[in-house]
Order: structure tokens, then sequence, then C-alpha cells
């Protein structure tokens, strides 16, 4: 039985409230893309596990479901965090793991939100 994407988007986002880069990791596909708009692809699990891992060294971050829906392979999640920060994420499913994602958010907001450096112009 092949988990649907909602259900594993799900369990995502609660590894990710959790901080879990371990669990994370592996519902990626050992190929997948992770594409947050505002950085490079980040391609393959051990290279999405260490994006995850530097993430949540600079910052606290949380996700705050406000929608989910799937069609087909994928699932989109609407979300927002406690600081009033919102994106949306789209993951493509195939085999039980996530093989492409991609994410859509406010980089300089974060940024100020979480007192980290601004980029340079």
């Amino acid at each position: 039985m092949t988990i649907r994407p909602t259900e594993l988007v799900s369990i995502w986002v609660a590894a990710f409230n959790r901080q879990d880069v371990g669990a994370l990791a592996a519902m990626y596909a050992e190929g997948a893309v992770n594409h947050q708009v505002a950085e490079a692809p980040v391609v393959g699990r051990e290279a999405i596990q260490a994006m995850f891992a530097a993430g949540f060294a600079a910052a606290t971050m949380v996700c705050l479901v406000e929608n989910l829906f799937e069609d087909g392979e994928w699932a989109i999640l609407e979300w927002r965090d406690p600081l009033g920060l919102r994106g949306c994420g789209f993951f493509r499913v195939v085999e039980g793991r996530i093989v492409f994602q991609r994410g859509y958010w406010d980089k300089l907001s974060f940024l100020r939100q979480h007192g980290l450096p601004l980029p340079r112009e």
C-alpha cells in the first residue's frame, strides 16, 4: 500500500515541527530535488538532510497548516508560522517518497523575523 501525498506531507509537517532532520530526509527519494525558490535547488537526500540541519541550526521554524490539497501525485501545502510568515509548498510523491518539492516564501521577511543577516546588495 502506498501512502497518499497529503498523508506523507502531514507526516512531513510533524517531523519538520520536531526538527527531526533524519525523519525528514527519509521521506525523500535518493535523487529528490528540493527547490525553495529563494534558494538554489538542493539535489539528493543527503544534501536535503544537510539543508534542513543548517536551517534548524539557524532559526526556530514552525509550520502551521492552513490548507492541504491533493491532485494525483501532488500535495499542495499552504502554511504559516507563528511570526506571521506565509508560504506554500508543492510536493510530488512517487512510490511513497518525495521526488520533488518547490516552496514559495518571502526570504527577506524570514531573515528579518529571525534576526539573521540580510543579503548584501
